[in-house]
């Protein structure tokens, strides 16, 4: 009893030692690609239209954006308005950005390429979802100054419940 009594303990104590350090680290933003932060859908419920929110990062040690590139899902209607596209930084000042619609893919090219260590804010709205199935799934890729290839940053997705 006595043994196991101990065997437990030291057992225990190995895995706080282990499992512990990786809660205090901390965030750390020296990556070198774009990515999507996260997504956020207004108002939460499975019909109507709906506003989709994506934050996107570039972080510090990346290149300066040029471009982005959504690709909408299949199961998703957007609105063919460039005025229910909104890009803004995360002071709420818009971004001066060129948008253009071509089916189901978004380009918004910037008028001045957005500099490292920035976070945007991309709203569509008026999203209509035209059948529930699993969920929407977007995704993302940027092109970065001195690079002509599309580089992929991330998908962003919205589940139905």
């Amino acid at each position: 009893m006595k043994r196991s009594l101990i065997y437990a303990i030291v057992l225990t104590l190995n895995s706080t030692v282990i499992i512990a350090p990786s809660y205090a680290n901390a965030g750390t933003d020296d990556g070198r690609v774009p990515h999507i932060d996260g997504n956020s859908q207004f108002p939460p419920t499975r019909w109507g239209i709906f506003r989709h929110t994506f934050r996107l990062h570039v972080p510090q040690n990346s290149k300066a954006v040029t471009q982005i590139l959504v690709k909408v899902p299949d199961n998703v209607t957007i609105s063919n308005n460039i005025q229910d596209i909104d890009v803004v930084d995360e002071k709420g000042q818009k971004i001066n950005t060129n948008v253009s619609v071509n089916g189901k893919t978004i380009l918004l090219a910037f008028a001045e390429p957005v500099a490292p260590n920035t976070k945007l804010e991309i709203d569509l709205k008026r999203i209509k979802r035209r059948n529930l199935g699993n969920g929407s799934v977007y995704s993302f890729s940027a092109t970065e100054v001195g690079i002509d290839a599309e580089i992929p940053i991330g998908v962003a997705w919205f589940r139905t419940y």
